[in-house]
């Protein structure tokens, strides 16, 4: 169960369905189904789609000055900083969502924590020599943040273990509050899960994607592999948020 999340999203996003429609068409050497997986595709690859999907998470946590940013204990970024490990002595492999390091590393330099805590990522199924978090605060170190304000959690494997590991960190250091800095489409379903790990934040939403400013052109209705990315990125996240309220996690 614990990474059933992440694993059934292959069968209910479009990518999943425009491949079993594929393979039903193979084995029942039927039309119909060739064309449903066409026609999936190209109005789940359509900008349009993706945008509004997305837009629809990102618009729940607007986003926030820093001077307005309330203080707190510690700073908290999440992972998925980083792609691919790299060896000694390259520039860190740092991926799209590596905003949430930088924002966290400016709330820092703002005094709006005494602390920045960056989580022990690791995928159970990928080759990583280190936690995320290892990495993530040699950069910060890098960047003039002193060590000893740096913390890094236990190994965690998603977001459900990063608010359970960030909360017993919390309890053995009596805080009471952290910034929760994330992605702002990835926002909605982190803000539910540290709350319901008892966690008193302040939501810090980088990282957006969209924007429902200006007018619908011809290309917003032409498929775009980036369009395909959105929508499915969206689906995950309100999968995520549709099966932690099932399993009242």
């Amino acid at each position: 169960m614990l990474y059933l999340n992440k694993l059934l999203p292959i069968f209910v996003l479009p990518l999943g369905w425009v491949v079993m429609l594929l393979v039903l068409a193979i084995l029942r050497r039927k039309r119909w189904p060739v064309i449903a997986a066409l026609a999936l595709l190209y109005v789940s690859s359509m900008p349009i789609v993706g945008n509004r999907l997305t837009y629809w998470l990102e618009s729940r946590y607007p986003a926030l000055p820093i001077d307005q940013v309330e203080n707190a204990d510690a700073i908290v970024p999440l992972g998925g900083i980083f792609g691919p490990p790299v060896a000694d002595g390259f520039l860190p492999n740092v991926g799209e969502a590596g905003e949430r390091l930088e924002a966290g590393i400016l709330l820092w330099q703002k005094k709006k924590a005494a602390w920045l805590v960056f989580t022990g990522g690791r995928i159970p199924w990928a080759n990583q020599a280190e936690v995320e978090g290892a990495a993530s605060r040699r950069a910060a170190v890098a960047r003039g943040i002193p060590d000893e304000h740096i913390l890094v959690t236990r190994e965690v494997g998603n977001t459900v273990d990063e608010a359970m590991a960030v909360a017993d960190l919390m309890r053995e250091r009596d805080w009471r509050k952290i910034i929760l800095v994330t992605s702002a489409w990835h926002m909605p379903r982190a803000a539910r899960l540290f709350r319901k790990a008892g966690i008193g934040f302040v939501p810090f939403p980088v990282d957006y994607q969209t924007s429902r400013k200006g007018p619908l052109i011809l290309l917003d209705f032409l498929p775009r592999a980036e369009g395909l990315q959105k929508t499915e990125t969206a689906l995950r996240e309100w999968y995520g948020i549709l099966f932690y309220a099932l399993t009242r996690r």
